[in-house]
């Protein structure tokens, strides 16, 4: 499997990295809407095995202090060859000389994450757009 590695949102087909969310699945999410938050983040993965798009993420950071991890997607016929942990280990490896490094995985993940050296933590909370949906999903509790 020869894959190509792209950091710069230069040329990306927002649509097909769309269908890469819905196909993951980790939801829907309108192609305008990933254009902004890449464009808005620091570090970026696009990973492509010819010209198809196969996998992504991304991580916010502000140089110094903290760096978010978020958005690390893999197509289905991708997920299990490593090529998920290569994008985590990319952007852990961008996000290196920050003090800390934070990722948001969806629930049932965190024994691939932890893999990786990330320890859940006790303190992290959040307020969501649909705060119920959420807790539903799994993502939140209310304890």
């Amino acid at each position: 499997m020869t894959l190509e590695w792209k950091h710069s949102t230069d040329g990306i087909d927002w649509e097909e990295l769309a269908a890469l969310y819905r196909a993951a699945p980790l939801g829907e999410k309108k192609p305008l809407h990933l254009q902004k938050v890449f464009s808005n983040s620091m570090f970026k993965c696009f990973v492509y095995e010819h010209t198809k798009l196969v996998a992504a993420g991304r991580a916010l950071a502000d140089g110094g202090d903290c760096s978010y991890i978020c958005d690390v997607a893999v197509l289905p016929s991708h997920q299990g060859t490593g090529v998920g942990k290569q994008v985590v280990s990319e952007l852990v490896e961008m996000s290196y000389g920050h003090k800390k490094i934070i990722l948001y995985a969806v629930p049932g993940k965190e024994p691939f994450y932890r893999k990786l050296g990330f320890m859940r933590m006790k303190t992290a909370m959040a307020i969501f757009e649909n705060q119920q949906q959420q807790v539903e999903r799994g993502y939140l509790s209310e304890t």
